[in-house]
């Protein structure tokens, strides 16, 4: 849903000002594409996380992954929330790699934003990704396959 800026709560506006302040932080020389993120803990903790370049594009670290895998290093594993901005006017969606990063840790706010506007998009992981491979996925299968495997025997008499 596009909205603007004035419409999210007064944490939330704080929360897209500390994603702009990140994107100050990014190391971008080859593209110039500065994205920045705030990434709302369980705990209230907010880690902040910029894109990071690499002349080995493949090497390259999108500002969503940052703020995540620092959480994960201080040993969050559930979030309440996100903001990602860009200098975009319109704001920018995650790239497909980030969306399966953030989905991983389950369904939470997303807020996309912008340096250059007051323009909003407000989503969620599961939003920006819709049927998303998760680990519930993983745990379908194994379930699925051991009934498979039952059935089987049950059949055949074993």
């Amino acid at each position: 849903m596009t909205t603007a800026k004035a419409d999210l709560s007064e944490f939330e506006q704080k929360l897209v000002d500390k994603a702009v302040e990140a994107m100050e932080r990014a190391y971008c020389k080859y593209s110039n594409f500065k994205v920045g993120a705030a990434l709302v803990c369980e705990d209230g903790e907010i880690i902040i996380g910029a894109n990071h370049e690499n002349a080995s594009y493949g090497a390259t670290i999108c500002a969503e992954r940052s703020a995540v895998v620092t959480a994960l290093t201080k040993g969050h594993r559930k979030f309440k929330m996100i903001a990602i901005a860009t200098e975009l006017e319109e704001p920018c969606s995650p790239c497909g790699i980030c969306r399966q990063f953030l989905i991983e840790f389950g369904d939470y706010k997303v807020i996309l934003g912008s340096s250059t506007s007051d323009q909003i998009i407000e989503t969620t992981s599961y939003g920006l990704l819709p049927y998303a491979f998760t680990p519930k996925s993983l745990d379908d299968h194994e379930k699925e396959t051991e009934e498979r495997h039952h059935q089987s025997e049950t059949k055949n008499g074993h």
